[in-house]
């Protein structure tokens, strides 16, 4: 399936058995008519591997298998302490594989090997034991919560069920492949669902080395199923009639022909899409200390993640100062080979992707904004790297201050005071992420006045499998991760009877 790579053979092991999950229904992608997906590695822009590709056949095969599995009970009537030991199962082998799928995030993301054992390795596993960990609590309020006793017209008790709500198509980006698929499988797994599991084409080995992860840890067959494959695969699994819910995350575009697909069976849909989200320094700020971790927060995986602060708002009288900075620490960051532990930023994910970022700066450029720092291009042969760069001179109606590039470009924006700083900030369709740095009272004043669903103040802490993920506007309908994420899983029923015999 690989070609030449530097994967190691632990990791070359782990992928070693695709025709077997094939064979056995964990992946179902029979390769009809010769359609394969290709495995590109970004850091030498060259196809390494070739996998089969899904067809509208293998998408209906694994959701009536998905079917089968929630419909006889084989996991949907597990008890909840039951759940729980098979995640902690399959959180185990994924822990066992941690560099496993810190290569594969390096090969196939371009994510650096640093960065990679913690995003792609390490993170998943803490979401999924989570996730197990909620199977056990269940959703707030419990499986099963009995409502206060109702006295007219007769005494009448309620109780309101919480149950699995069926079969749920999860479709992941390339970004953070592993990490995502914890969000929406783990928590779908936990509730009592069954999964048919659909990654991005680009990072299809994630999800192979996972579906052999479920399998090894004894999950029952049709739990989780994987399909590989492109738009049209992504369209028949979700107007697929055996599907009850889509979860889906990516582009605002994509997004919207999810829904729509979606629609069409009234299923529901949960979508986490893209941002374009503040980094507001507010007056006082200490710009040399928070300079570096401003830089970082959009350059993190090359800029290929939706909660990246793009958009730096600064008082003007320190925007000079700002600048300065910025230069010299993106001066000093490493843009190259992601399987060097000194390089700070590897490549994007492909060539087009590139150039599609390098046009919007281009296009502002063009317009007069100026290229404060950085920019441009390594002088690396092959692969698809591109400079980190800071834009100024910009309105922020500017298109570059409004899309979402999805790469290691961020604007620069003075303002001159926090109504101004908070229509700027406000003032996208976006509405996901956002960063104040200032005193704390102050930060917070600030952030509850903010379009976002989630802000952090000087920088927050450390990531939470129990924080909700919630965005706002083109951001996103609905929740992923925490228990707030944990509840999309689940449909209620309410059962009402009396408590005196009727007719008395």
């Amino acid at each position: 399936m690989l070609e030449a790579t530097r994967l190691s053979d632990a990791t070359r092991s782990l992928l070693a058995d695709l025709d077997e999950l094939r064979s056995q229904g964990w992946v179902r992608a029979s390769g009809g008519a010769g359609s394969h997906l290709e495995v590109v590695d970004p850091a030498i822009g060259e196809v390494v591997g070739r996998v089969p590709a899904s067809s509208a056949g293998d998408v209906a095969d694994a959701v009536t298998s998905a079917r089968g599995a929630f419909d006889t009970g084989k996991w949907s009537d597990l008890k909840p302490a039951e759940r729980r030991a098979a995640l902690l199962r399959l959180t185990a082998e994924l822990d066992s594989h941690r560099e496993a799928f810190a290569e594969i995030g390096v090969l196939e993301v371009g994510t650096p090997i640093s960065l990679s054992r913690g995003l792609h390795g390490s993170a998943p596993v803490a979401f999924f034991e989570w996730f197990a960990e909620a199977a056990l609590r269940g959703p707030l309020g419990g499986y099963e919560e009995g409502l206060p006793l109702v006295e007219q017209p007769v005494l009448a008790a309620s109780t309101i069920f919480r149950e699995p709500i069926g079969v749920v198509a999860a479709i992941t980006a390339y970004n953070f492949p592993l990490l995502i698929t914890a969000f929406k499988v783990g928590g779908a797994l936990a509730a009592g669902c069954t999964v048919v599991l659909m990654p991005s084409p680009r990072t299809v080995l994630s999800a192979i080395a996972f579906a052999r992860c479920v399998r090894d840890a004894g999950l029952p067959a049709g739990s989780v199923t994987v399909v590989l494959g492109d738009a049209a695969v992504g369209e028949a699994l979700t107007t697929a009639d055996g599907v009850d819910m889509v979860t889906f995350t990516g582009s605002v575009g994509v997004g919207r022909k999810v829904m729509a697909q979606a629609a069409q069976g009234l299923k529901k849909v949960v979508l986490e899409l893209g941002g374009k989200s503040p980094n507001v320094l507010l007056p006082g700020a200490d710009v040399a200390a928070t300079v570096g971790p401003s830089v970082l927060r959009y350059t993190r995986n090359s800029g290929q993640g939706c909660g990246a602060t793009t958009r730096t708002l600064v008082p003007r009288d320190l925007y000079a100062d700002y600048v300065a900075a910025a230069k010299e620490f993106i001066a000093g960051l490493n843009v190259g080979d992601p399987w060097d532990p000194a390089t700070d930023l590897g490549p994007l994910i492909r060539g087009d992707h590139r150039d599609r970022v390098e046009a919007y700066v281009d296009r502002a450029l063009a317009g007069g904004a100026v290229l404060e720092a950085g920019g441009g291009r390594p002088s690396h042969e092959g692969g698809y790297y591109m400079n980190p760069a800071l834009v100024g001179g910009v309105a922020p109606s500017a298109e570059i201050c409004q899309e979402e590039l999805f790469g290691p470009v961020g604007v620069l924006l003075p303002y001159g005071s926090a109504e101004e700083a908070l229509e700027i900030a406000n003032g996208t369709r976006y509405g996901l992420n956002a960063n104040v740095w200032g005193q704390t009272d102050d930060a917070m004043r600030f952030a509850r006045k903010l379009k976002a669903g989630t802000v952090t103040i000087n920088g927050g802490g450390a990531d939470r499998p129990d924080a909700p993920w919630p965005g706002v506007g083109d951001s996103g309908v609905g929740v992923d991760r925490g228990m707030e994420g944990f509840r999309e899983f689940f449909r209620l029923r309410h059962v009402q009877y009396p408590l005196a015999p009727v007719g008395r």
